[in-house]
């Protein structure tokens, strides 16, 4: 059972950063000045806060990390991001953002988990009427790891600073036919809250899935060539150099729960394992789609090395019993397909996934490397209803079912779930939000309650809550001592 002072206290602190309009500081004084995040700041402006008793805006409560758009129009409901266009030869467009972020895991044992500035920069330009580039960065500083000592040196090194290519590409247009080549965002799939069609995506999980998807994909260095011809599109994709899965390291905050060794051995971990780079290392994929009476199906193939890793475990007796585990990425084939149809009061959508040679972490001692091939179906439809009173609700179903299941993996041979995403807004610039996703097979969830406000032009707010529940191996429950209240600043030029 959750510790409602806990909860509400960190209601509490949401709600004082949206007061206070994050008075917040990058950079801690040496001379012994607190930190605007300090447990004594808080405790000052929420005391200011009570006396005042202003009630908070209704445009922030719930939404997406982006101003939302103006219509509730297909790219909008689901999810693309149609970026400006330069205005001409020669020209270069730039388009960024800097964010603040601060996050305090409540659940024992308590302490600040993210005291992050982010900064990105992207340049779109021309250089003649059929070719066309892409350009982009991001700077990422994480002042937790210095201010605070509760991660270990492992943790520290690897999330304290990150400086990363973001999508850097030239685009050839050749009638019907286009071509992009160099480091891109390869986007199959679009539902909410979880990735199933995304299969060419690397992701960034060292939060989990809690940041916004754009800022979870990491770009793949890809060739890709576009055939478009009426209502037919047909897209294939190379990936010379794949980029994997960043999962973070033992001992951070989201890295993946593994099963528990027997009493008396110890749980340790070696480098992780990537395939070296060789042509059967490489990816590649075909994609068709087809627009008919306004539904819009594709089909795909993906072969492809596991962006994300599988443990595989050694037990070893000396110098100490020990499971020792080791992330490697296998050989996986995929095929699946979209379909969406705006049926006037909703837009629907669906994606079926079939996952060849995707290995699963086994509890039983018999195995040597401590897991099993598994084949698996995800299907997920869902329903988007763009409601009166600027209100959208979000309904999904999912299941990813297990062939030949080995009954000593931990899920189950049918794995149901749902979720729900309401979200309105609340006035001109304020807008609340509320996303709950569910196992249907056993107690496992989460559910993420937010508020945006859009205070003022380019500027945002954001405040909430991430909270877990469920089994210790759980796909939520893992991070069920995880939950934290946290808050976002954001300037977007």
């Amino acid at each position: 059972m959750r510790d409602k002072k806990n909860v509400a206290w960190a209601v509490r602190v949401a709600v004082l950063f949206l007061a206070q309009g994050l008075a917040m500081n990058a950079s801690a004084a040496d001379d012994g000045s607190k930190l605007p995040w300090t447990a004594d700041a808080i405790r000052d402006a929420a005391l200011t806060m009570a006396a005042a008793d202003a009630p908070p805006s209704r445009d922030s409560l719930f939404g997406d990390d982006k101003p939302a758009p103006a219509n509730d129009s297909r790219e909008s409901l689901f999810g693309e991001d149609i970026a400006a266009k330069p205005n001409g030869p020669h020209t270069i467009t730039w388009r960024g953002f800097v964010r603040g972020e601060l996050a305090y895991t409540y659940a024992n044992p308590k302490h600040w988990s993210k005291m992050l500035v982010r900064s990105e920069l992207d340049g779109e330009g021309t250089l003649t009427d059929t070719i066309k580039y892409h350009i982009g960065a991001r700077f990422d500083y994480d002042a937790v790891y210095d201010a605070t000592d509760f991660y270990p040196r492992d943790v520290r090194r690897d999330q304290r600073f990150d400086a990363m290519a973001r999508e850097n590409y030239v685009d050839v247009g050749a009638g019907d036919w286009d071509f992009r080549l160099g480091r891109q965002q390869v986007v199959w799939g679009e539902m909410v809250g979880l990735f199933f069609a995304d299969v060419v995506s690397a992701k960034d999980l060292r939060e989990f899935i809690l940041p916004d998807f754009d800022v979870i994909r990491i770009p793949q260095w890809a060739t890709r060539a576009e055939y478009f011809k009426g209502d037919f599109h047909a897209e294939a994709v190379w990936i010379p150099v794949p980029t994997y899965d960043n999962i973070g390291k033992p001992g951070s905050e989201f890295f993946p729960a593994l099963p528990p060794p027997p009493p008396g051995f110890a749980t340790l971990f070696d480098n992780e394992q990537f395939p070296r780079r060789e042509l059967g290392h490489t990816n590649a994929g075909l994609r068709l789609s087809y627009l008919h009476n306004g539904w819009d199906g594709s089909a795909f193939y993906y072969d492809s090395m596991d962006a994300m890793p599988t443990f595989y475990r050694q037990i070893v007796l000396a110098p100490q019993p020990a499971f020792v585990y080791q992330a490697r990425h296998d050989r996986i084939e995929q095929f699946g397909g979209t379909l969406a149809k705006d049926l006037g009061p909703a837009v629907f959508k669906a994606e079926l996934v079939y996952t060849r040679g995707r290995s699963y972490n086994v509890l039983r001692l018999s195995d040597d490397d401590g897991v099993v091939r598994q084949n698996t179906l995800d299907v997920v439809g869902g329903l988007d209803f763009a409601l009166p009173e600027d209100t959208r609700l979000n309904l999904q179903l999912f299941a990813r079912t297990f062939f030949d299941h080995d009954p000593d993996i931990i899920p189950k041979r049918n794995e149901p779930g749902a979720s729900i995403l309401l979200s309105r807004k609340l006035g001109s610039n304020l807008s609340a939000e509320v996303l709950y996703i569910a196992s249907l097979a056993r107690s496992d969830w989460m559910a993420r309650p937010r508020l945006v406000w859009d205070f003022e032009k380019n500027w945002q707010l954001i405040a909430g809550l991430d909270i877990f529940h469920g089994p210790p191996l759980g796909f939520f429950g893992q991070f069920d001592d995880r939950d934290r209240v946290y808050t976002q600043v954001r300037y977007a030029f």
